[in-house]
């Protein structure tokens, strides 16, 4: 089962991440870096609570898992998703439908430069749906999602949805 948790009270913002961020700095710390993703994620939670903005944060190695939780936040009124696919960047349509069907802005992030990497890691089935991509600034990447996510409506003050 995926791995949440919430803080905050402000701004609604989702936080996911794909398969294999949960061994963030001991996987290929040469291409991803040495930066934990409890760490990130700290780092973010003391962004948001400057800011006055409710974080909540997800992690899951499980595709139907993350469908669900970003199902689950067209019900929550969330404002905005950041989001790391990981290697579903590249393979899951189900994950781009879901995102499409509930109609949160997102940025799509990666640790990584993946259009510096194989060419199979140079596909993105969510860069075409996506507010924005941040792609190969490391940890940084998140906090730059954050600051963007920040600036944006609320979803009360949003046009509807597709």
């Amino acid at each position: 089962m995926g791995k949440g948790r919430h803080v905050g009270d402000g701004r609604n913002i989702l936080v996911i991440n794909g398969p294999n961020l949960n061994l963030l700095g001991t996987r290929e710390p040469a291409t991803y870096g040495t930066a934990t993703l409890a760490s990130i994620e700290q780092r973010l939670c003391d962004q948001a609570a400057v800011a006055g903005a409710a974080l909540t944060m997800f992690q899951s190695n499980s595709e139907a898992e993350l469908v669900e939780r970003i199902q689950r936040a067209g019900r929550e009124q969330v404002d905005f998703i950041i989001i790391n696919p990981a290697a579903y960047t590249h393979t899951s349509v189900a994950i781009r439908d879901a995102l499409s069907a509930v109609g949160i802005p997102f940025v799509e992030v990666h640790l990584s430069n993946v259009f510096a990497r194989e060419a199979f890691r140079q596909h993105s089935y969510f860069t075409d749906l996506a507010a924005g991509t941040i792609s190969g600034w490391g940890a940084q990447g998140y906090e730059l999602a954050l600051a963007f996510a920040l600036r944006q409506p609320p979803a009360a003050s949003r046009p509807a949805a597709r």
